[in-house]
């Protein structure tokens, strides 16, 4: 496995990790629909993200692809969960359009594992 694919695997553990204590600090200590949100984008997208890192490493041309798609998905949903979970237990933004921004970069990783898909081959 190569160390892009490595990295990202790791990144989708540590949000799914984040995710789930989100989702307990939601229920328990309280944070409202703001880290709710968070909780729901840091579990999906590091399950998508790890799905991503294992369609990856069975396509030769797409592969890379897949992978920067990958990483900007995880870069935004990172900036995207951070901002709402920031907002709802220390009520502050974490960086000036950091949500917006996250949910933009998102999107454009998931038309960049879209397109790589028009490329797909086989390794």
């Amino acid at each position: 496995m190569d160390v892009w694919t490595r990295l990202l695997l790791v990144l989708s553990g540590l949000m799914g990790a984040a995710g789930v204590a989100a989702a307990a600090a939601a229920a328990h200590v309280g944070g409202g629909a703001n880290l709710e949100t968070a909780a729901h984008f840091l579990l999906f997208h590091a399950a998508a993200l790890a799905a991503l890192c294992a369609l990856a490493l069975h396509l030769s041309r797409a592969g890379a692809l897949v992978r920067t798609g990958a990483s900007a998905i995880a870069l935004g949903a990172v900036l995207f969960s951070g901002d709402l979970a920031m907002r709802a237990l220390m009520d502050v933004k974490l960086l000036g359009g950091s949500a917006p921004f996250g949910g933009s970069l998102m999107i454009l990783g998931w038309l960049g594992v879209a397109v790589a898909a028009l490329f797909a081959r086989k390794a």
